[in-house]
C-alpha cells in the first residue's frame, strides 16, 4: 500500500469517529465564549477524574510528568492521560508529509483539506491506541506492585480511548467554529494556566523532611511568617530537601514576571520591508514581519519530540532488554535542565542544551517550508497583492531572493530567541516551566488578536461584507 493508500485508510478510520456539524452560519462571538467555556470545563474534568483500576498513577513517568501535562495538554493517571499527544504527532506526520510531498495534496482545495484533516483525525486515533495499548500492557506504569487481571486491562484501556475522544471531539468542535481558537491551544493553556496557579496560590501540602509544606510559594511565605521563621533564603531556593529544590521560589517567581513582560513585547515586535502597490498609484507602504517569525513552533516541535521519548522510553523501561536504553533517554532527555542541574550534572546539561538547540533550528526552518512562510510563498502572495519591492521588477523569482534575505536571517533569530527563553525559564525555576510559559503567553496573545478582530466585525458589520465573511 503506498502513502495515499494510507491516507484513505486514516481517512476512512476518521469518517466513523464522532464528529460535529459545521455550524450553517457564523456563531455569535459571546456564545463562541460560552462554548469555549464549556469545553475547558469538561478537560479540566477530564484531568482530575482517576482512571478506574490502577494502583498509581504515572509512577513509571516520574518528575517528568509536570512537562507531559504542559506540551500535551495530560495529567497522569486520569481520563485525559493521553492528553492531545496523538492529536499533535497525527497533525505533525500528517504535515511533513504533505511539505515533503510524499502526500498529492493541494490544502487550499476544499476536497484535500477534508481528505487531510479526516486522515489527520484517522492516524490520530491509531496513534492514542498504541499509545494506550503501552500503558495497559507496561505493569510498570499503572500496575507496579501486582499484575491486574485482563479485565481490569481493558478497563483501563476503554477508559484511555474513551477519554481522548472526547477531547477529540472538542478540539473538532472548537476549529469548525463553536468555540475560539483551537482545542489543541485551549488545552495547553489551561494545562500551563493550572500549573502557574498551582506554583503560586495552592494551599496543599506536601511531606518534606518531617514537615508538611504549601506547594504554592505564597502559602508556603505565609506559612513561615507566622512561625517566625528566616525567609530570604528558603524564598529563594528551597535548600534543605531534594523534593524543594523543584518546588516554587522567589527566584522563579521573579523570572516568571521578567519573561512574561518580554514575551508580551517580542510578541508585539515586527521587521518591516518596504513596497509599492501598482493598483493604488505607486503608494508606498511596509509590510510588516514579526521578529518571532516562526513563532514558538521550533520549541513547541523539540518539546513534543523530547516528550514522546519520555513516554516511550518510560514504556521500554518495563522491558528488561531494553532498560539501558531507556534508562540513558530518561538521564538526558526527560527532564529541562535547570540551575543544579548546570552544577550537579553539566553533562546532561551541555547535552540537552545542544541538542535542544539543534532540533528547534532543524524544525524552524522545516516550518518555514511547510508552514506557508517561505521566500516563495510570500512573493506569490506579493504578486497577486498587486505589491512589488521599490525598484525591483515584479518577478517571482527576483522577490523570492529579496525576501530570502530578511525571512531565513529572521527565521533563524527568531527561533534562537525563543529557544534561549525556554531554556532560561527552566533553569531559573519559572512557574509552569519554560517551555510552557513561552507557550503559554503566545497563544494568549493569539487569543487576543482574535478577540479584537472578532469584537471589531461585530461593532461594525459592514466591514463582514467588505471581508467576506
Amino acid at each position: 500500500m503506498n502513502v495515499m493508500g494510507l491516507l484513505e485508510l486514516f481517512a476512512a478510520i476518521g469518517r466513523y469517529l464522532p464528529s460535529t456539524p459545521k455550524p450553517k452560519r457564523k456563531v455569535s462571538l459571546s456564545r463562541r465564549l460560552v462554548y469555549t467555556g464549556i469545553a475547558v470545563g469538561i478537560f479540566v474534568a477530564l484531568a482530575s477524574t482517576p482512571l478506574y483500576g490502577i494502583e498509581k498513577a504515572g509512577l513509571g513517568l516520574g518528575p517528568f510528568s509536570p512537562f507531559l501535562a504542559i506540551v500535551f495538554a495530560m495529567q497522569q493517571g486520569t481520563l485525559a492521560q493521553l492528553g492531545i499527544g496523538p492529536i499533535v504527532d497525527a497533525g505533525i506526520i500528517l504535515q511533513i508529509l504533505v511539505g515533503a510531498k510524499f502526500l498529492d495534496l493541494d490544502l487550499t482545495d476544499p476536497e484535500d483539506r477534508r481528505l487531510f484533516t479526516l486522515a489527520e483525525k484517522g492516524l490520530a486515533m491509531v496513534i492514542a491506541i498504541i499509545m494506550a495499548l503501552g500503558y495497559v500492557i507496561t505493569n510498570r506504569i499503572f500496575w507496579p506492585i501486582t499484575t491486574p487481571p485482563l479485565w481490569v486491562r481493558v478497563v483501563v484501556l476503554l477508559q484511555l480511548i474513551w477519554g481522548f475522544i472526547l477531547i477529540l471531539f472538542m478540539d473538532e468542535a472548537i476549529q469548525k467554529g463553536w468555540g475560539i481558537g483551537s482545542g489543541i491551544s485551549l488545552f495547553i493553556l489551561t494545562g500551563v494556566a493550572r500549573r502557574v496557579f498551582t506554583d503560586i496560590f495552592s494551599p496543599f501540602t506536601v511531606p518534606v523532611g518531617d514537615v508538611q509544606e504549601p506547594v504554592g510559594f505564597i502559602p508556603y511565605v505565609i506559612q513561615r511568617s507566622l512561625k517566625g521563621e528566616p525567609l530570604l533564603e528558603d524564598m529563594l531556593i528551597r535548600f534543605r530537601e531534594p523534593l524543594r529544590m523543584t518546588m516554587p521560589n522567589l527566584i522563579g517567581f521573579v523570572t516568571t514576571i521578567t519573561l512574561i513582560g518580554v514575551l508580551a513585547y517580542l510578541q508585539a515586535a515586527k521587521i518591516y520591508v518596504p513596497i509599492t502597490s501598482s493598483r493604488y498609484h505607486g503608494i508606498r507602504s511596509r509590510v510588516p514581519l514579526q521578529l518571532l517569525y516562526v513563532s514558538n513552533i521550533p520549541v513547541l516541535l523539540s518539546s513534543i519530540l523530547f516528550s514522546n521519548i519520555a513516554v516511550f522510553s518510560s514504556i521500554l523501561a518495563a522491558n528488561p532488554s531494553f532498560s539501558g536504553i531507556a534508562s540513558t533517554l530518561n538521564h538526558y532527555f526527560r527532564t529541562p535542565p535547570n540551575l543544579f542541574t548546570l552544577m550537579y550534572d553539566p553533562g546532561k546539561f551541555v547535552v540537552y542544551t545542544i541538542t535542544f538547540f539543534a532540533f528547534s533550528i532543524l524544525f524552524g526552518f522545516a516550518w518555514v517550508e511547510i508552514g506557508g512562510l517561505s521566500p516563495e510563498v510570500q512573493a506569490e502572495q506579493l504578486v497577486k497583492s498587486g505589491l512589488e519591492i521599490p525598484g525591483m521588477r515584479r518577478n517571482p523569482k527576483i522577490l523570492t531572493q529579496y525576501l530570502a534575505r530578511y525571512i531565513y536571517p529572521l527565521a533563524l533569530l527568531s527561533t534562537l530567541i525563543v529557544v534561549v527563553i525556554a531554556l532560561i525559564g527552566d533553569i531559573f525555576f519559572t512557574y509552569g516551566s519554560g517551555v510552557g510559559l513561552l507557550l503559554g503567553v503566545g497563544i494568549v496573545y493569539n487569543y487576543y488578536r482574535i478577540l479584537a478582530y472578532e469584537q471589531t466585525l461585530e461593532m461594525y458589520p459592514t466591514l463582514k461584507r467588505f471581508l467576506g465573511e
